[in-house]
């Protein structure tokens, strides 16, 4: 099992302005002349963390991470406005660009591959190659399973608090309840329902219970962003133009592409399917399923996977 490589300080940080609207925190960590890679937070909503600097060994690598619009270190805080999928995607090539990177690896979990996968097909020629963890494809019925009906069948008891919260009159359309209470007028009305969206994803997460990970969405400086900004995303699809659009256009434009899929075998927030519906899709794929994990990336076999791939990429020829 490997684990993180040491804790690591950024050689560069700055804030980038990429609309009328919002600015961007960005970090640089690692070799300067290395192979560059970009981290794609989960969420959308979640934003960076120290940890997520120590997927990769820093003598090698230029990882270039940030804040997506509306969370972390970014600004506005939570803002909704000129906040979708393709607004992320021209500000991951405003990045590329700000910077002189040519192509880079593409790496991300969660939400982070929908927004990796949606970056690659809109710009394939940019990409070395993806590292994707915890396939989440954001079609309906993977919404549906998770905020809807499926889920609640495997963790009854944290599905109870989320939804007892929501009126008997509204639950026919849990996220909808929950995205007119997480964009209103009312602070502690929109507070409260973020912390009980938030907790009832960390508490799926993991394949045993991890406490740590639900009470740190006690912080509304966490939980606020990742709720209205997640809930924002599902309410619209992603901003796909229908379900098959992601899986479609990856077959179609990154099938000569190398792709890495680690994936959590128990993984109760996007069950395995989507990741090997994907893997099918692309021909020069490669499915890792780990076999004892959840969905989290805090998963020792998925962060050992990780860790173990961008390794084993230090020998490959681009």
């Amino acid at each position: 099992m490997r684990d993180f490589y040491p804790k690591i300080e950024p050689f560069r940080s700055e804030f980038l302005k990429v609309s009328a609207i919002h600015t961007l925190y960005l970090e640089q960590v690692g070799n300067p002349d290395g192979v560059p890679v970009v981290f794609l937070h989960g969420g959308p909503g979640g934003g960076i963390s120290p940890d997520h600097r120590r997927y990769f060994d820093p003598q090698y690598y230029r990882v270039v991470l940030f804040d997506q619009r509306g969370c972390g270190r970014s600004q506005p805080f939570a803002e909704l406005r000129d906040n979708t999928t393709w607004d992320l995607v021209a500000d991951i090539e405003k990045i590329r660009k700000h910077l002189g990177i040519e192509r880079w690896y593409v790496f991300g979990g969660s939400w982070g591959s929908t927004l990796a996968l949606a970056y690659g097909v809109t710009h394939p020629d940019r990409v070395l190659g993806l590292i994707l963890r915890g396939i989440f494809l954001c079609r309906s019925w993977e919404i549906q399973w998770f905020y809807q009906e499926g889920a609640s069948r495997i963790f009854p008891e944290q599905w109870e608090i989320y939804w007892s919260h929501i009126p008997e009159s509204e639950r026919q359309d849990m996220v909808s309840a929950y995205y007119r209470r997480l964009t209103s007028s009312n602070q502690q009305e929109q507070l409260a329902a973020a912390k009980i969206w938030s907790q009832w994803e960390m508490a799926t997460s993991t394949l045993l219970p991890n406490p740590k990970m639900v009470e740190e969405m006690d912080d509304p400086q966490r939980a606020v962003p990742f709720a209205r900004i997640e809930c924002h995303y599902f309410m619209n699809r992603a901003f796909f133009p229908d379900d098959g659009f992601l899986l479609r256009e990856a077959a179609r434009t990154l099938k000569d592409h190398w792709v890495r899929i680690i994936q959590g075998r128990y993984d109760i927030v996007c069950p395995a399917v989507s990741a090997w519906e994907l893997h099918r899709a692309l021909p020069r794929s490669e499915l890792i399923i780990v076999p004892d994990a959840g969905h989290s990336a805090q998963e020792p076999g998925i962060r050992s996977a990780l860790i173990e791939t961008m390794d084993q990429l230090k020998n490959v020829t681009r």
